[in-house]
């Protein structure tokens, strides 16, 4: 099957730059990234951070001075690159990867072209640039990898930042969510194939990842919530099994 062609597109202003290799590796998982940039006006003391990590994940830095104070010019690079990518046809997808909801409008414009987006960003992010992306991903619950003292980019990960508390707690509002969704997916005998049941909830909530409630799949989740019937089927093949799940 071939794998989508993505763009990466970081402002570097308006996310931490600790969980980039983790970042990444999230955004393998969609496919491949052919183009990597990120924005910032590199005079400034604030990105330094950024630096020493560009060269070993081969992102290319984009330099757009700030012209006027309080002011980010930086965003309309962005928004212009990402415009000139879009019109050149090299791509399948767009990765945006920032907390500011002035790429609302972007990342609408991109999905209107039929792109898919993906954004990245901390819990803060307004819920409108959330909400017009295709599927949204809080670094938080991304887990960066003890670092050796060789690399100074990086600070050792402490014991406390290591086991990351949920940043949902599972209330009403998730139970319903799940719920609905897989009666609105059930069959005439009320079962429901998990497959089909995380993308049709992106749909209804971008930013919906069972680890955001401190899981690593959907399937723990739902056994955790204790609110529905869960059918193990055989598919002949060793080893895997096809899960339906139905409303107790």
């Amino acid at each position: 099957m071939k794998e989508d062609k993505l763009a990466v597109l970081i402002d570097a202003d308006n996310v931490p730059y600790a969980n980039i290799r983790e970042m990444l590796e999230e955004i393998a998982k969609n496919g491949t990234p052919t183009i990597k940039r990120i924005y910032a006006d590199w005079t400034k003391p604030t990105v330094s951070g950024w630096k020493n990590v560009l060269l070993e994940n081969a992102i290319t830095p984009i330099q757009q001075y700030s012209y006027t104070t309080g002011k980010n010019s930086s965003d309309s690079a962005l928004i212009i690159d990402a415009m000139d990518i879009l019109y050149s046809g090299k791509v399948d997808g767009f990765c945006i990867v920032s907390s500011d909801s002035d790429f609302t409008r972007l990342a609408t414009r991109l999905r209107e072209a039929g792109m898919r987006v993906y954004g990245f960003g901390e819990k803060k992010t307004p819920q409108p640039f959330i909400t017009a992306c295709d599927q949204f991903i809080y670094i938080e619950i991304l887990k960066p990898e003890p670092v050796t003292k060789d690399v100074q980019a990086f600070k050792p990960v402490s014991k406390s930042r290591a086991k990351k508390s949920p940043l949902n707690n599972i209330d009403r509002a998730l139970i319903k969510l799940l719920t609905d969704s897989v009666a609105d997916l059930a069959d005439e005998s009320g079962w429901t194939f998990l497959g089909n049941l995380g993308n049709f909830i992106l749909k209804k909530k971008t930013d919906f990842d069972p680890r955001n409630y401190g899981f690593q799949k959907l399937l723990p989740l739902i056994r955790s919530i204790d609110k529905f019937e869960i059918d193990e089927r055989p598919t002949g093949i060793t080893n895997i099994k096809h899960i339906y799940l139905r409303i107790k």
